[in-house]
């Protein structure tokens, strides 16, 4: 009886303890009998196929696998890089090599949020040209890194504060696990092949806070004078207390993540899950899903200078240059202004195609009303930069725009929807390619809205847990964090034999539905 009580108490609470605010919108989602965000049970492969499309391929990493694919319009996979962990977020370069994240399978402390802990470069053959591991007990490469014109890299990390560093910060109490947060930070690491690299450039979040909980604290101030800096109590507050028993039962059911303690849930506060660059502004955009907000950094600073409020191109050192999507985290506006809703892959328009130096955003999980389902979208903004790259705020000091330069939402808002993951970017053609992570779907849109060309991914690996414990196939079955459109022109494909390969990729095929549960996934 007992044991029956724990489990029922462990099942109400875990949405609490998951630190992903991505993963609650999940678990909020698996319970609606109306839509199917996993796509379950529906057709797979090539769906959509019309005349006149761009030529190209589309890239991705399987789930739950060491291998990336490309495929060709037909959905036939003409390519395979395999490399030794599991992969994602894959970036092509120039010579048919691809820089990817991959997941460590022994980093200690963290395991929710994200982590990886490895970057890895393998040659268009499968060959390891560069392993680098940024795994320990302090600090972990997580979620997004960006690839710089020299070959550096600018990577999201977290690192780990104790729960008195961030009394003294200013931070509130009960905003605080008991283990401490995990802050973030940027760093740009130049390769040391064949394993290793150096850090040349960093810049920490913790540089440029602001509280007004406590004037005899670090960073006292007024956040609505300061939209440079970042409110230091935004983001996750700590669940309720829960017994070691409890925890166990989470973790026998394969949830909460590898390194949940009862110390650390919700330690992943502001949850950075996106970063792009622009080398002709040499200017860095980030993404907080938890804070429904986007942010923009001069990348022109020397390291002394990012951990400053002057100094660079923007004379702002590491202070922000912009944000958007939520200017209540700087006193601003009210709950009707917040535009974003856990939000992931904010990237610019490349110079050379349509829209060029706007943002695009996948906005996942964007509230509908009381009596509707959420619903997601594809922003295309156009920020407020003057002459000199810096960002002009509006009369009441907050950022505009007002709204979004262009949007896609599915006419019937249902039939779109990834509360988690996924991405988008715009073409050549000035069509936009979407990926709708949960489903493992991804699509062409034109600027109307109409679908040209849409795969549904049936590719899942077999990678197991450290212990030798399968990887449970629900819900995320098909799940994709990152799918890239590769134009047939692109420099690594000239001169490749780019044809199906003669033994396609098994397809996975979920067990036959046996309840009612199943049926309704």
């Amino acid at each position: 009886m007992k044991k029956a009580y724990q489990l029922v108490f462990a099942l109400l609470i875990m949405g609490l303890l998951f630190n992903c605010s991505d993963y609650k919108s999940v678990q909020k989602d698996a319970s609606k009998k109306d839509r199917n965000m996993f796509g379950h049970y529906i057709p797979r492969g090539l769906t959509i196929n019309t005349e006149d499309l761009s030529p190209g391929y589309v890239m991705f990493s399987a789930q739950n696998s060491p291998s990336t694919y490309l495929i060709d319009r037909n959905g036939k996979v003409v390519h395979e890089w395999k490399g030794n962990y599991g992969a994602f977020n894959p970036y092509l370069m120039n010579d048919g090599a691809i820089v990817q994240g991959v997941n460590d399978p022994d980093y200690p402390v963290f395991g929710f949020g994200g982590p990886y802990g490895r970057i890895q470069k393998l040659t268009w053959e499968s060959k390891m040209l560069w392993d680098f591991e940024y795994a320990d007990e302090e600090q972990i490469v997580h979620h997004d890194f960006a690839i710089l014109p020299n070959g550096n890299i600018l990577a999201i990390a977290y690192e780990t504060w104790s729960y008195e560093d961030a009394v003294e910060n200013g931070r509130k109490s009960h905003l605080i696990p008991r283990s401490g947060p995990w802050m973030e930070k940027i760093i740009e690491i130049e390769p040391q092949f064949p394993s290793g690299g150096k850090i040349v450039w960093e810049w920490h979040v913790s540089d440029h806070l602001i509280q007004d909980n406590d004037e005899t604290k670090s960073n006292f101030g007024n956040p609505s004078e300061h939209a440079e800096l970042m409110d230091f109590n935004l983001g996750d507050s700590i669940p309720l207390a829960i017994t070691q028993d409890s925890l166990d039962i989470l973790k026998s059911l394969g949830r909460g993540g590898r390194n949940l303690t009862l110390d650390n849930p919700k330690s992943d506060i502001y949850h950075f899950n996106a970063i792009n660059y622009n080398p002709e502004l040499d200017q860095i955009v980030f993404s907080s899903p938890k804070l429904g907000e986007i942010f923009i950094i001069d990348h022109s600073t020397t390291t002394e200078e990012a951990a400053k409020h002057e100094g660079g191109k923007s004379d702002r050192g590491g202070d922000f240059l912009y944000r958007w999507g939520n200017p209540q985290n700087y006193h601003q506006g009210d709950s009707t202004d917040q535009k974003l809703f856990g939000q992931h892959d904010i990237r610019w328009i490349e110079k050379g195609k349509p829209g060029a130096g706007d943002l695009t955003v996948f906005n996942n999980d964007v509230p509908n009303g009381p009596d509707s389902l959420d619903y997601s979208a594809i922003y295309q903004i156009t920020p407020p930069i003057n002459g000199n790259g810096n960002y002009d705020q509006k009369d009441n000091d907050a950022y505009g725009p007002d709204a979004a330069h262009w949007k896609y939402i599915a006419s019937d808002t249902l039939s779109f929807y990834g509360s988690y993951i996924s991405g988008a970017h715009r073409m050549q053609n000035g069509n936009t390619f979407i990926n709708e992570g949960p489903k493992g779907r991804f699509f062409e849109v034109n600027p109307e809205g109409g679908i040209l060309w849409q795969y549904l991914s049936p590719f899942r690996g077999t990678i197991h847990k450290p212990n030798g414990d399968p990887v449970n196939a629900k819900q995320a079955t098909y799940s994709l964090f990152r799918v890239t459109f590769i134009p047939a022109d692109h420099p690594a494909l000239l001169g490749k034999e780019l044809k199906p390969l003669d033994s396609q990729p098994a397809e996975f095929k979920l067990p036959p539905l046996t309840d009612t549960a199943d049926k309704e996934s």
